[in-house]
Order: C-alpha cells, then structure tokens, then sequence
C-alpha cells in the first residue's frame, strides 16, 4: 500500500477533483493524504481521509476578499502574489510536514512549493491543472481573463499570440520571484518560470478536464494525460423542498455562481429571477450562504436555496447559468444542458470560450448582467434546438470519461515505475 498526498488549495472546484481521486486510489487499497485549506478539514474527514493542513488559511465565505479575488484585472495577483507567494514558506512547511513518510506528491497548480518538497526528497511526483488555461499552448491559445474578447486574433495570428505570451510572462514574473529564490535556497536546479512550465513533472503531469473541453497540444509539457473529469458528488444533500419543486413543473432555468463567486454575487440572483419571471419561466437560484443575496418577494414560481448537489440538478434543468468555474462547468458539460455562461475571473473566461465554441453554451459577461439581456440570451437558448442537440452531445461524450479512474492509471503507473524516495 503507497501513502500518497494530494496537495490543493482554492474553492470546492480545487478540493473535488482530488477527492474523487483520492477515493479511487482507496479502492485500490492505497492510502490518500489531501493537504489543503483548514476550512475543508471537516468534509476531508468525513470522508475517511487524513488530513493535512495548508496555509495560508483562507475561507472561501470570506465576502471582502473574493470580491478582490474575483476582479478580473487584478483578481489572479491577488491569489498568487498576496495570498500563496507571501505564505509560501509556510506552504512549504506545512506540504513536507503531509509528505512525511509519503510514496508519492501530485501537485495543484498554485501549490508552489510541492515541487520543491518533491524533489527535495526524492519523492515520485506529478503536476496536475485542473483547465486548459494553466497549460498556456500557443496552439490552443486561452482567452485571458483581463483580456477574453481577444482570443479570435490570437488564435487566428501567431504572432499576435506568442506577442500576447511574452507580456504575460513579463507582468507575471515578479509575482513568483520568491519560489525561485527558495528554490534556489533549498539547493535545487532552476525549473523555468513556476506558472509556466516549472510548475510541471518530468515524470508525468494530470490535465484533470474532459477532452472535449481541451486536447493535447504540441506545446504541452510531456507525459501530461487528459483524464476527464474527475467528479466528487457526495458534498450535499438535495433539499426535500427543492426535490418538491422539481417535481411540481417544467424543467427550470437554474442559477448559480459555484462556490467561490456567490460571495461577489452582486445583482446576479435578483436580476436573475427577473429575467425568469420576464420569460414566464420557472427558476432555481442557488443563493450560497450569504443572506444578502436572497432576492425580496420571490414568485412561487422561482425557488431559492443556499445549495445543491449539482449532479442531480443540473439534468433536471432546462438551462444552467453558471460562472464557468472549472467544477461547475465540469459538471453543467456532463448534465447535457444547454448553458448560459457568465464568466468572472481567472480561468472562467476561458472555460466559457470553450463551452461556446462547442455551441452548447451563450456567453454573457457580468457587466451586461441585466435582467433585459439574461432573458434575451436565455429565449435565445430555449428557442433554438441547436443549443440542446450540442449539449445533449457534450454530456454523453463527458459522461463516457472516467477522470479519476485515469487519473489513479497514471499515478500509480509513475509511482510503480518511478525513482525510489530518498526519504523523509
């Protein structure tokens, strides 16, 4: 049996995928660490699982600082230049304290200090990202958050796509100087740029997403498997007043920001029900658990609770509206609903880019989020058959994947294969 530690940090989309991952490793007899945010600790354990604690402690219900977070300017610095760079030693600290005694380390895309305890010790390990937009291919170029509408002269010009690389590269090096300094410091050979392909394995990387969303590019590190997604449905109950007006009425437009973006909801959900009553729908709006965004004087027609297990709702949807999170979007894809997307901040705009060119989704960013448009885009939707033959099609070629199934192949294929620890 291998003790192998999953190391993650963000939202419920970044703890999710490493839990159906570690659950599946169990079911192979091994035993899985996950290392990640204090605040997971309790849905960690209830899952049988150790836990490891990793800083810095940030909870997602924290409404003042996802407000900056999700800024789509500065939103992205905010997380990895004040947030994980200025606690990284700690990060580095608390990831080898969950790495002793361990067989194998896979890496989250801004656990940055992972690699470093790797391979400090010698230890088998893999990189993993969890969207298209962290393996930066100039072949498949991303939609950049701070600048999504440009993707079309990027794709279509290379020369306007490596241009556009090189300015990020510049604007994002200082924001890592201090993992390459440590680096440094700990002894260990330079790795490029630890956004960029530093982050990556040699032994082998996880690209955690369905292929339908993204495909392996000539660009991408080495070794890297597309596994699809890996879901993790067990964090919430169905609400017994929900499952009521599920079976009251028609299919529902159903409204949600994730878990990380219904703390900056701002006029969403009230616009939201608007546009519902507007179109003569019926609608579901997950609130989160913030008071302020619950709507005053909803219809009967239009339902509103804090959460819900987006497996089981999301089928019985007639659109989802939803902010392009990689778990959201992994898990709209797989209901083969129709998708209305509304894209924040970091890989978001990408994800939606993606959704769309597929032509199972219309994109609507949050500034033109107006109950006029909403209805506008969701009659759109409805309307035409298209939207739902494409995402009929979507959701039976995600639903075919097996990510964590995969994802469990390669690991323990690199950890049978791979160099011995030098120990702990």
């Amino acid at each position: 049996m291998a003790r192998i530690v999953l190391a993650s940090w963000g939202s419920y989309g970044d703890l999710f995928p490493y839990l159906a991952i570690a659950i599946e490793l169990r079911a192979r007899g091994h035993e899985a660490v996950l290392c990640t945010c204090p605040y997971y600790q309790g849905i960690v354990e209830q899952e049988g699982f150790t836990f490891r604690p990793l800083r810095p402690d940030v909870r997602p219900d924290d409404t003042a600082l996802l407000a900056r977070i999700m800024d789509p300017q500065r939103g992205s610095e905010v997380i990895i230049r004040e947030l994980i760079v200025a606690s990284l030693r700690q990060t580095h600290d608390d990831i080898a304290a969950a790495a002793d005694g361990a067989d194998f380390l896979l890496s989250h895309p801004i656990t940055f200090a992972a690699p470093l305890v790797a391979e400090s010790r010698g230890l088998p390990w893999m990189a993993s990202v969890l969207a298209p937009l962290s393996l930066f291919s100039l072949h498949d170029f991303p939609a950049l958050p701070n600048a999504p509408r440009i993707v079309g002269i990027t794709r279509a010009v290379p020369w306007a796509a490596r241009a556009l690389m090189a300015l990020a590269r510049r604007i994002t090096r200082s924001w890592v100087t201090p993992v390459v300094a440590l680096r440094a410091e700990l002894g260990l050979p330079p790795a490029g740029d630890p956004l960029y392909e530093g982050q990556f394995s040699p032994h082998g990387n996880l690209a955690l997403f369905s292929a339908v969303l993204g495909v392996a590019q000539p660009d991408w590190p080495a070794r890297t498997v597309v596994t699809g997604f890996p879901f993790y449905n067990r964090a919430l109950a169905m609400p017994a007043e929900l499952t009521a007006f599920l079976d009251a009425g028609e299919p529902p437009i159903v409204f949600t920001l994730g878990s990380a973006a219904v703390n900056a909801a701002g006029a969403f959900f009230s616009e939201s029900a608007k546009a519902a009553v507007a179109l003569g729908r019926r609608a579901v709006l997950l609130v989160g658990p913030n008071p302020a965004n619950l709507p005053r004087d909803l219809p009967g027609t239009v339902l509103a609770v804090p959460g819900a297990p987006h497996d089981q709702l999301f089928p019985r949807a007639s659109v989802v509206v939803h902010q392009a999170g990689v778990g959201t979007t992994g898990q709209a894809m797989r209901s083969g609903r129709p998708e209305l997307i509304v894209p924040h901040a970091h890989d978001q705009p990408d994800n939606a880019f993606r959704v769309q060119q597929l032509g199972a989704a219309r994109v609507l960013y949050p500034k033109r989020y107006t109950a006029a448009r909403v209805a506008a885009e969701l009659r759109a939707l409805l309307d035409d058959a298209r939207y739902a033959a494409a995402a009929g099609d979507v959701g039976r070629r995600v639903r075919a994947e097996q990510g964590a199934s995969a994802a469990a192949d390669a690991i323990l294929g690199v950890l049978n294969s791979g160099p011995a620890k030098k120990g702990a």
